[in-house]
This record gives structure tokens, sequence and C-alpha cells, in this order.
């Protein structure tokens, strides 16, 4: 694989990973759109990403088994995100890493008060669409993408 290819795709993966993390910050902060737990979870592969991407661009030594690394990074995001997916869809029944938040044993009014001020989002309500599909849809193509090209890059990273 040449050496602008990869360049080019490591490069790509970096920018849509920030893109990615700011269009969540946005649709949480700005639009008022509140996520999910498993939203929040979704959201550490990029940081993972963005992290390991810039250790790369430092180490080059460090190449092949980052890319390694990076999908399977992806790989789990795919399945977390596609777990998300089928909770949505109903067809896997919503969990307690959704339920996390709650806890509702011996409250007092007060405490009782508190907790329905600060609702919890569930994990099989989509609040926010783009192009009619939820981010959980849209996370799991993009993740299985990201997964595919760097465990392509990582199987052709010595090879001319």
């Amino acid at each position: 694989m040449s050496q602008l290819k990869k360049k080019i795709e490591i490069n790509i993966i970096l920018f849509s990973s920030i893109f990615a993390l700011i269009g969540a910050f946005f649709i949480e902060y700005i639009l008022g759109h509140k996520p999910c737990n498993l939203c929040l979870f979704e959201r550490i592969p990029y940081i993972l990403a963005i992290i390991l991407i810039v250790l790369v661009l430092i180490f080059k030594n460090l190449e092949k088994n980052v890319f390694l690394l990076l999908s399977i990074i992806f790989l789990l995001a795919t399945l977390l995100s596609f777990y998300h997916f089928g909770i949505e869809q109903g067809f896997i029944k919503e969990s307690a890493v959704c339920d996390i938040k709650q806890n509702t044993n011996n409250l007092s009014k007060e405490d009782l008060l508190k907790e329905l001020n600060n609702a919890r989002i569930s994990c099989k309500d989509v609040d926010f669409r783009f192009f009619g599909f939820s981010l959980a849809t849209i996370n799991t193509l993009i993740s299985l993408f990201f997964s595919i090209i760097t465990f392509r890059i990582f199987i052709n990273y010595e090879k001319k």
C-alpha cells in the first residue's frame, strides 16, 4: 500500500472521528437532544482513535500495531452500535447499561423529585435522525467501514 494512500485514509479516519465528536456535542449541547448511556459509550472509540492516530503521527514505529488496535476498536464500536440499533428496533431488550443512572430504592421525596427532573433517556427512543437514520444506525455503518479500512491497512502494511 502506498504511503500516500495510507496517509490519506488515516487522515480521513482522524478528521471523521473529530467531526463525529463535534457533531455529537453539537446535537447534545446546541440542538438540545440528550444522549442515552449507549450514545455516550459510542463516543469512546472516536476519542481512542484520535489519540492513537496522533500517536502514530508522532511515533512512526508504532504504525502497524496501532492499525491493528484501531481495527479492533472500530470492530467493537460496530458491535456496540449494532447492539444499540437492535434495542432501537426492538429485537434486543433494553439492558442495564441503559439504566445505569436509575436507583430508586429508598428515595426521599426530595430525591425522587430530583430524579424526575433528571429523567433518563431510554436507549430505545430515537430522539434525533439524520436523513431518516438514527445515529446508532449511522455509527454502525461508519464503524464497520473504519474497521475494514484499518484492518486492510494492517494486513497490507509491509506489502509493496
